[in-house]
């Protein structure tokens, strides 16, 4: 069986890249709060249950573009300490992972005008 972590691209591996998206990640909203957008972070999704069953934690942001979000082992909770700590995440826009990429670029391109929905 592979070590999907170890895969590489012939410059990062798998898990080069997650933890760099997750650094950036954690930039990032502090940025945002600086900017007085909600972020979020939870252990329970809006439901109330666990993240992925346990020791995962969710961090939502709702952007003038729309809401976006991640999900980290709880190892990396420290790393989002000035985002404010909530019982349950917001209910789950239903965005994919298209919707954010979308939502991100938006807002980079200084049009934060579009819709939540979008």
């Amino acid at each position: 069986m592979t070590d999907t972590g170890s895969v590489s691209d012939g410059f990062h591996t798998f898990d080069e890249l997650y933890e760099f998206r997750l650094l950036y990640h954690a930039h990032a909203v502090r940025a945002w709060l600086a900017a007085k957008y909600p972020v979020v972070r939870s252990w329970k999704h809006h439901d109330g249950e666990p993240c992925f069953g346990g020791g995962w934690f969710i961090v939502v942001a709702q952007l003038p573009t729309g809401q976006v979000s991640n999900h980290y082992r709880a190892n990396s909770w420290s790393l989002f300490g000035d985002v404010p700590e909530v019982e349950t995440a917001p209910v789950w826009d239903g965005h994919s992972t298209t919707d954010v990429a979308r939502r991100l670029r938006t807002l980079l391109s200084g049009d934060g005008s579009t819709s939540a929905a979008s």
